[in-house]
């Protein structure tokens, strides 16, 4: 569903929408989100591909019998519950024999995009209005403030710890045999609390600078291109400074990083220009397009 939020500013107003963005960044956005879906549980499941659909199968249906399990003892029906386990712990095993040095079993993938239709400068005034609520100590204000202010595509991957959760179901099976089923209860509840939850961020101004870079590369190619092409070129250098602009005054990446990235940006225009090529800068802005979204990344919790 659509929601949008208005965020008042004494310069003017910036429309924050969730779950949809702009019709021009539709169709970019729809490819990098599956991209980045297929990405992140790569990341999350390093095993060959033809397996992986198998395993991600197998770790989704462990999770559910825990689940069956723990619906099972809140009837106190002891029976379905063990079975319910013995049936997770089959799946577990199965997935482990597979690849015996995996450590992270993913059994959810989500995707959602948030984005900020405004101008660098609506974003800026908004965060200046933050900052000065932070400095009077009006913390509360200050995140209202920039409640939202985010465009990007968040593949989040939940993860099953099979370094633990397997021996986590094991015990709980104990208990049951014991009768213990509401110390068995707590230890199921205790196993799901520990599925790990990965975020992969993709910054959409970064993701739009790109795509535009990308394509005036293709068009700089051609050492025949007319008139319309040069035009072509110089309107997608436009885009991409505006977009990089966009995405500093987010806070994306670090301010370094993004200063190089317009520094190149510049660069590009210059070896562009005489129908040049300039195959090097533009090979050499991906590498800082690549760590400037690594950068991007929410911290590690410890």
């Amino acid at each position: 569903m659509k929601r949008s939020l208005f965020a008042a500013t004494a310069a003017s107003a910036l429309i924050l929408t969730a779950g949809c963005s702009k019709q021009d960044a539709d169709n970019q956005a729809a490819e990098n989100t599956t991209t980045a879906a297929n990405n992140a549980t790569a990341q999350a499941t390093p095993t060959p591909p033809v397996d992986r659909e198998e395993l991600l199968q197998d770790a989704v249906l462990a999770l559910q019998e825990t689940e069956n399990a723990l619906a099972a003892l809140d009837k106190k029906d002891a029976k379905a519950a063990t079975a319910a386990l013995e049936r997770a712990t089959g799946k577990l095993e199965i997935v482990l024999a597979r690849n015996p040095s995996l450590a992270l079993a993913p059994v959810d993938v989500s995707v959602v995009s948030y984005d900020v239709l405004g101008s660098v400068d609506a974003v800026n005034a908004l965060r200046k209005s933050a900052e000065d609520a932070l400095e009077d100590g009006r913390l509360q204000e200050a995140r209202h403030l920039i409640d939202g202010l985010a465009s990007e595509t968040v593949v989040r991957v939940s993860n099953l710890p099979l370094a633990t959760y397997p021996d986590a179901i094991k015990a709980a099976a104990v208990l049951v045999a014991q009768n213990k089923l509401d110390e068995a209860k707590a230890a199921l509840e205790a196993a799901l609390s520990t599925i790990v939850i990965r975020d992969v961020i993709h910054p959409l101004p970064l993701t739009r600078a790109s795509a535009a870079i990308e394509e005036a590369r293709k068009l700089a190619a051609n050492a025949q291109r007319g008139a319309g092409d040069e035009a072509r070129i110089q309107r997608l250098l436009t885009t991409a400074r505006e977009q990089l602009r966009l995405g500093q005054a987010l806070g994306y990446a670090t301010k370094d990083e993004m200063k190089d990235l317009l520094k190149t940006v510049d660069e590009i225009e210059d070896g562009t220009k005489n129908k040049g090529a300039a195959t090097s800068i533009f090979d050499k802005i991906r590498e800082r397009f690549k760590k400037a979204t690594e950068s991007s990344q929410p911290a590690e919790k410890k």
